[in-house]
């Protein structure tokens, strides 16, 4: 009852089940998204974390509101803390990524295909002699198709993204820049909280009149990788993984164990999963400087959800 594995409501119309998110279209161009406990890593669910969508919701909240001024974002209501009334959008076939550092553990990260040997990525070159987790001259965007209906990301460079027309020469121009003034804004916004902002994704959507508006989720554990500014150097310094309050946190641990895009994950202890989620609450807290409010584990999240979205039933 207190945790949200899935959140379907066999009353709201167009259901669509997302790798966290349920959604439902509405008739008059809104969109019901539901941030579920689900936790996704290497194109899979992973396992379902207390707290987890409720954090996801409210950090996403916190950011957008903080963001406005940059970019238009999709955001109408917030009815239940684990749900946002978007516009809906026709999504943009490009995951636009953006890396501060030499980091990552997936199949398309910066670090991963470092070691692999490649140097010429992404339509950018990369130097020999990069350590793990260093930081980067500046910020650059690592663009991935996006995938959809469980498919894989895969790395793209602008050319790839405009010979294959995935986006219009000014659409990637307007992507880069929001992007990067997003991700600066971030930066700046996490390191007044003592955090470093190393990589995130954002996606984008263009409405009815063809405006690029921000989409999805931004600056989440989920989206973001964080790590502890205070530790980092000397943790570097050392070749130790930064202290970080993001998913990685389950994705050393599957990693340590199989090859997660092959083998099966085997069962995920129940003292990871509730560590996982406090690593959550602590993550909203570290980030917005605001406390989560607690929740009695006898709440039915699933029935708040249907209380509070009964006004959308048709």
């Amino acid at each position: 009852m207190h945790l949200l594995a899935e959140a379907f409501i066999a009353e709201l119309p167009h259901y669509y089940r997302g790798k966290v998110r349920d959604n439902y279209d509405l008739a008059d161009g809104r969109r019901i998204i539901i941030a579920s406990d689900r936790l996704s890593a290497f194109d899979r669910n992973l396992a379902v974390i207390p707290d987890k969508g409720r954090v996801l919701t409210q950090t996403a909240r916190y950011w957008f509101e903080k963001t406005a001024d940059i970019c238009p974002n999709h955001v109408l209501s917030y009815p239940d803390p684990n749900v946002v009334i978007g516009k809906r959008l026709d999504i943009l076939p490009v995951e636009i990524v953006v890396r501060a550092y030499l980091a990552g553990s997936t199949g398309t990260s910066l670090l991963t295909l470092y070691k692999k040997g490649a140097r010429h990525l992404y339509g950018l070159h990369l130097p020999d002699g990069l350590r793990d987790n260093e930081i980067l001259p500046h910020p650059v965007i690592t663009p991935t198709s996006k995938a959809f209906d469980g498919g894989h990301d895969e790395p793209l460079s602008p050319s790839d993204i405009l010979e294959s027309k995935l986006l219009t020469a000014a659409q990637w121009e307007t992507v880069s820049a929001y992007a990067l003034a997003l991700f600066a804004r971030g930066q700046a916004l996490a390191a007044e909280r003592g955090l470093i902002l190393v990589d995130t994704k954002y996606e984008f959507g263009v409405d009815e009149a063809g405006t690029i508006i921000l989409a999805d989720e931004i600056h989440t554990p989920d989206s973001s990788r964080y790590w502890i500014a205070g530790s980092y150097p000397a943790r570097f310094e050392q070749g130790q993984r930064p202290e970080s309050f993001d998913k990685d946190f389950v994705r050393a641990w599957v990693s340590e164990r199989c090859d997660p895009y092959h083998d099966e994950i085997p069962p995920i202890p129940a003292d990871l999963i509730e560590a996982t989620a406090g690593v959550y609450r602590h993550a909203f807290e570290s980030i917005t400087g605001m406390p989560l409010a607690p929740i009695s584990p006898d709440t039915d999240i699933l029935e708040r959800i249907r209380s509070n979205l009964a006004a959308y039933f048709p």
